[in-house]
């Protein structure tokens, strides 16, 4: 990774967790991740981390089966913070020290997230664990990610996932779709790529802020990636 790279956000999907469960949290799963993320401290970055809920509960899906989308969005709230101190956990137990702030008050598990708390956590070495979203209904981690990577004066945003990249269709259904190693912000709003939800998408090129879509399961994937490997995940930029 170049010098310039000093503080990166990792936008995880809360189905990482669930592992072959499908749903929930396996704890195996949630300590391999920890090992992981603990070997970017090698590179001397500043970690920050959003998780979704998706392996717990989703809000726009709940919506639409008739339940007050308010009220769906802040229970799948409540799953953000269930994973991130799932996530707390397993970090601290290999010797990373690591603050989960939330959006929404839970103060017996997790601080109120403040922005000059988040960024003195980070100057002192910590990973900080965002959890709670933006703290409002109708906006996505997606959305709460690229507002904390922007407030919190992030290099990159990761986005990391179960495939290496960004393809012109999806992987899974078409074993021959293209991989692009590279991409702009105007390509992926254009063609409506399913990557990120478009909010974030632009709030990312508004800030003149990167994304790296990575498949974060694949072992040392993350760390090599930002450590200077072109050829892992697709970079978005202008």
């Amino acid at each position: 990774m170049s010098k310039k790279n000093k503080r990166v956000l990792l936008k995880l999907s809360g189905e990482i967790l669930a592992g072959e469960l499908g749903q929930g949290v396996d704890p195996m799963i949630a300590q391999k991740l920890a090992m992981e993320i603990s070997l970017l401290k090698k590179l001397n970055l500043d970690i920050g981390i959003v998780l979704g809920a998706g392996n717990i509960f989703r809000g726009r899906d709940a919506s639409q089966k008739g339940m007050d989308r308010v009220t769906a969005d802040y229970i799948g709230m409540v799953g953000t913070i269930i994973n991130s101190v799932t996530l707390q956990d397993s970090l601290e137990q290999i010797g990373c020290e690591t603050r989960t702030l939330s959006g929404i008050d839970i103060p017996k598990i997790a601080e109120p997230y403040i922005r000059r708390r988040a960024l003195r956590h980070l100057e002192k070495g910590r990973i900080v664990i965002i959890a709670g979203g933006t703290g409002n209904p109708f906006f996505s981690t997606d959305s709460a990610a690229a507002l904390r990577a922007a407030e919190l004066n992030c290099d990159l945003l990761v986005k990391g996932t179960k495939v290496d990249g960004v393809f012109e269709s999806d992987p899974l259904l078409n074993n021959e779709a293209k991989k692009f190693s590279s991409i702009s912000f105007s390509e992926v709003l254009e063609k409506e790529l399913a990557i990120m939800d478009m909010t974030a998408i632009t709030l990312c090129k508004e800030n003149n802020l990167p994304i790296l879509v990575l498949d974060i399961t694949k072992k040392e994937n993350l760390f090599n990636a930002l450590n200077g490997d072109k050829n892992i995940g697709t970079k978005i930029g202008k």
